[in-house]
């Protein structure tokens, strides 16, 4: 994969399914190296703040769950692991 192509496929997947009035996705990739999952060149190990009125009414579990669901494939191929920050808007 193309460097940088795993991180903009989750935000592509994020805002087609969360319409997020903010969303950052960090690549923390390079602070896991020679940790289990890491590879050469990143994008294994990500941290996702989302910011979205699709998590009203969802308690902060259920917002993660709802954001590993919606990058399930991610998290069975290329991601190694997922940190998740979910907030409604204030």
């Amino acid at each position: 994969m193309a460097d940088g192509e795993i991180k903009a496929t989750l935000v592509r997947k994020l805002e087609a399914a969360l319409a997020p009035v903010e969303l950052e996705v960090i690549d923390e990739s390079a602070g896991h190296q020679g940790h289990a999952g890491a590879r050469p060149g990143g994008e294994t190990h990500f941290r996702v703040e989302i910011v979205s009125q699709a998590f009203a009414g969802l308690s902060r579990i259920e917002r993660q769950r709802l954001v590993y669901r919606i990058l399930a494939e991610e998290l069975a191929g290329p991601v190694h692991a997922l940190s998740v920050g979910a907030h409604l808007p204030q």
